[in-house]
């Protein structure tokens, strides 16, 4: 008899197949939906192939619930934060407005009410009349704002199967409604599978009820509950600051188990600091990587770079240290934000389960984390400045005549993955920036171009 695995994870995977497993685990987490055509022709089957393992790891090690039907894997998550890094995009890369979602979200209800089949302009005019009675919003094929906007959601739709074009173009109506048309085979088993609300909406008052809000534990089941939610953390952000995160999360990241459970789920290796961790993706896990290829993110590398000596070197200017905001500050600004979009006139109040936990006492100088290196605007832009004179045959025209978008999408980039954080006036610089202090940038010369690095 072989020996039992002591793994907890991928206990019954053998060592030949662990790498095909892992890719399994990361395409899962990376596309919590996956058809037949999403995101590719193969991730479907790789799911198939370990699914019943995949169940239990996924439920155990994060609290997920894998559900397949038909021609669809849909990863069901716990979700303990709302995050705006990830939004819907259309085929251009344009990031959704509110707009945009809720053309997409009326499409959806349209075609669970749907037949098997359904034409563009139809769709359009259920959309448009399920539109028109919303204040503020409407649908006007008309209009080409309002088309290009329609247009986008549905695309959004195609290109994850829940539409099929069988017969015309989009984008031919897009074009040209009284002339262009479009037929499609609608996939409901993948309509059913993208809308999957936790609680019913009307029952909902504040978007924090979406939220993995489960009762109070004790014992094992509350320490089981820690592990979760902190290794749900660590593969959903790019960096966790133990001066963020609850005592006990702080304590499951600074335990053994963690680094080799993820490494056996995933094929990733945790990198840990006195400060925080982070998950090293080395194998194209997420969808935006920093450092990265481009001209923003080359240039957040080279602020960080400039940011890290201003902060760090003893020989400078004494830096101003502030405080910085509550670790919760950010996210509970955008609850506010959504629920002040929220329609109130279709709101049935059962309870008051949904409403947003109290804030609670919140410790001073940010839960103990301490003060951090305030870098002004002013010096940004600057640093920016010199970045494009020093390496100015790197970075395009329109960056050129643009510095302060430059600067603007690089410190968004910079915030996104924990680096910094912004604040009026300027970005408290976090312990992430120091690994790239020492980075060192030449122009490399090329024969069609020339990039950083």
């Amino acid at each position: 008899m072989s020996e039992p695995s002591r793994h907890r994870f991928a206990a019954d995977v053998n060592d030949l197949e662990l790498a095909d497993y892992q890719r399994a685990v990361r395409l899962v987490l990376r596309h919590p939906l996956i058809t037949a055509t999403w995101p590719d022709e193969r991730a479907l089957p790789r799911v198939r192939r370990f699914a019943a393992t995949l169940r239990r790891d996924l439920s155990e090690a994060f609290g997920y619930r894998l559900e397949l039907h038909g021609g669809t894997a849909r990863l069901v998550r716990a979700k303990d934060r709302l995050d705006p890094t990830q939004p819907a995009v259309s085929r251009t890369g344009r990031p959704f407005d509110r707009q945009r979602y809720a053309y997409l979200a009326l499409c959806l209800a349209v075609l669970g009410r749907a037949g098997i089949q359904i034409t563009l302009s139809e769709l359009a005019d259920a959309v448009a009349a399920d539109a028109n009675r919303i204040t503020g919003l409407g649908l006007d094929p008309d209009q080409g704002a309002d088309r290009r906007a329609f247009v986008d959601a549905v695309g959004w739709l195609e290109e994850r199967g829940a539409l099929r074009v069988a017969d015309g173009s989009s984008a031919a109506w897009a074009s040209d409604p009284g002339a262009g048309e479009a037929l499609y085979d609608v996939a409901r088993d993948v309509v059913f599978a993208l809308f999957r609300p936790t609680r019913v909406l009307q029952h909902v008052d504040s978007v924090a009820a979406l939220l993995d809000r489960s009762a109070a534990r004790s014992g094992n089941a509350e320490r089981r509950h820690a592990a979760q939610l902190t290794r749900r953390a660590v593969v959903e952000s790019p960096v966790i600051y133990l001066a963020d995160v609850d005592p006990a999360v702080a304590n499951h990241l600074r335990g053994a188990a963690l680094a080799g459970d993820l490494a056996r789920l995933t094929g990733m290796r945790l990198e840990r600091r006195a400060e925080g961790v982070l998950l090293v993706d080395t194998a194209g896990f997420t969808t935006e990587r920093f450092p990265g290829t481009g001209s923003v993110a080359q240039a957040a590398v080279l602020l960080a770079v400039a940011m890290a000596d201003r902060a760090l070197d003893p020989d400078g200017r004494r830096v101003r240290r502030i405080a910085p905001p509550h670790p919760q500050a950010g996210h509970r600004a955008l609850v506010d934000r959504l629920d002040s979009g929220l329609p109130t006139a279709t709101l049935v109040l059962l309870d008051d389960a949904g409403s947003p936990p109290p804030p609670g006492d919140e410790p001073d100088d940010a839960a103990g984390e301490g003060r951090l290196p305030f870098i002004t605007d002013s010096f940004l832009r600057d640093a920016v400045g010199e970045i494009l004179r020093r390496y100015g045959s790197a970075f395009g025209a329109q960056w050129h005549a643009d510095p302060e978008r430059l600067r603007s999408e690089a410190v968004a980039l910079l915030d996104r993955f924990g680096a910094v954080t912004r604040v009026p006036g300027g970005v408290l610089v976090r312990p992430l920036t120091a690994r790239y202090r020492n980075t060192v940038a030449a122009v490399r010369h090329r024969a069609a171009a020339e990039t950083l690095f």
